[in-house]
């Protein structure tokens, strides 16, 4: 079982930026992958970003390319999303999984979730 916690969630004028922090505890291998999800109102859920376990790989979805950088901190059991250049359409709950399989995508291997943190931008 892994337990997965979100925060630095809130609400940000568009241009400003945003650290979203995800700690895990729990079970935990060293093959796994996280990623950051994200769903508006009346949206999908979209995977954002990932990184894998090393930290060498990553995957940005085009919309946030440029714009948001993910990180990890094994040592920490705690992955970041660094966002920056905030636009209103980045207003959602995000959230942060982890991918037992490693692959970052396709998004079927997300089996845990946190419980997601509201990101706010206003215009």
């Amino acid at each position: 079982q892994v337990q997965l916690v979100e925060s630095g969630g809130g609400l940000v004028q568009a241009g400003g930026s945003l650290r979203l922090s995800c700690a895990a505890s729990g079970r935990t291998f060293r093959t796994y992958a996280m990623g950051w999800f994200r769903q508006a109102p009346g949206k999908e859920r979209e995977l954002v970003a990932a990184i894998s376990w090393s930290g060498g790989s990553t995957y940005y979805a085009d919309s946030v390319k440029g714009r948001f950088t993910i990180s990890n901190d094994n040592a920490k059991n705690t992955v970041y999303l660094q966002m920056n250049s905030l636009k209103p359409e980045d207003t959602a709950v995000y959230y942060c999984a982890l991918d037992w399989t490693g692959r970052m995508v396709p998004t079927t291997g997300y089996d845990d979730w946190g419980q997601g943190t509201q990101v706010t931008v206003s215009s």
